[in-house]
């Protein structure tokens, strides 16, 4: 998108971008009446990505920076196309933002409500579309007559400038890469990839409890705050170790019980708390499990909570 020279050129993009996640909605609401199995995070990320991309990026380039502009050249605001183009984007929000609210409950809704619900869905896609239509045919041609490269260069640089303020440098990298997910089923990459090895192990250092990670073998293979004062002191020679061999005899029967419950499945996590130097320390397991579900380990969390027992009433964000 940032090689476009021209401002028509650059939002008719942004329009196949538009038209490639209403073709996935549109496979979801389809789906609806003909399975009882829907792909809820499809359906979410197609309605997000719409929302995000279709308003809040490319309609807000339209809205601040083209129709502002073009109401300037004398086409009419009140009465005129730029009018109606400001309607149906009202139109368009409100449609997905209702279907959004609705998402967090689908599974529980009636099955005349998830219709009314693709109703609503099917209204939205023929609004846009029309839209897109109306623009790419009549409103840009109408652009394109009345605007000098002067404003061609303004709106390029506007257009850029809001891609940077909600997507950084290569927004249109980022964007693209949405609507591919979407079309490959609708779930993100893993985020953490957005990390580098260095933000990481800073993120890791810098939480206010202490985690450690025993493998799939049993094996401890990591624990954060290294070399850093802890409730329970263990320096690099654990690593490797059995876990049976980090803990009192009299606790080994419990902890291999525990192991067995997250590997197996019928335990979903196991806490304890203790007083230990003055405070209380609440220590707490949880299975580590991959997408396939297969068995990667033990996450141990311990974590000093006597200050947080002791808040009272509430202290906002910025207070002082």
């Amino acid at each position: 998108m940032e090689n476009f020279t021209r401002w028509d050129d650059y939002l008719v993009a942004e329009h196949e971008l538009i038209e490639r996640g209403m073709a996935v909605l549109r496979q979801c609401l389809e789906a609806i009446e003909l399975s009882a199995e829907l792909d809820a995070v499809k359906l979410g990320r197609a309605i997000d990505f719409l929302l995000q991309f279709g308003d809040r990026i490319h309609n807000t380039k339209e809205e601040q920076a083209l129709f502002p502009l073009l109401n300037t050249k004398g086409v009419p605001v009140e009465g005129g196309p730029i009018g109606v183009m400001l309607m149906e984007h009202q139109a368009e929000r409100q449609l997905l933002a209702r279907m959004q609210s609705l998402l967090p409950e689908f599974a529980e809704l009636p099955f005349a409500e998830r219709i009314c619900f693709k109703e609503e869905g099917m209204e939205y896609l023929k609004v846009r579309a029309e839209h897109i239509w109306k623009e790419n045919d009549v409103l840009y041609p109408m652009g394109r007559r009345v605007l000098t490269e002067a404003d061609n260069q303004a709106l390029l640089g506007q257009f850029a400038a809001i891609n940077r303020e909600a997507y950084g440098q290569g927004a249109f990298a980022k964007f693209q890469a949405m609507v591919a997910e979407l079309e490959t089923g609708g779930r993100r990459g893993k985020l953490i990839e957005n990390l580098t090895y260095r933000q990481l192990d800073a993120i890791l250092e810098a939480m206010p409890f202490e985690v450690t990670f025993v493998d799939a073998q049993d094996s401890v293979a990591y624990f954060n705050r290294l070399d850093k004062a802890k409730i329970f002191p263990r320096t690099r020679s654990v690593v490797g170790r059995q876990v049976e061999k980090c803990h009192p005899e009299k606790s080994v029967a419990t902890v291999r019980e525990i192991v067995q419950g997250f590997r197996h499945k019928t335990r979903d996590k196991a806490e304890f708390w203790i007083d230990f130097k003055g405070d209380k320390v609440l220590i707490r397991y949880f299975p580590v499990y991959g997408d396939d579900g297969e068995y990667l380990g033990v996450l141990e969390v311990t974590q000093e909570i006597g200050a947080i027992q002791r808040l009272t009433g509430q202290r906002r964000l910025l207070d002082d």
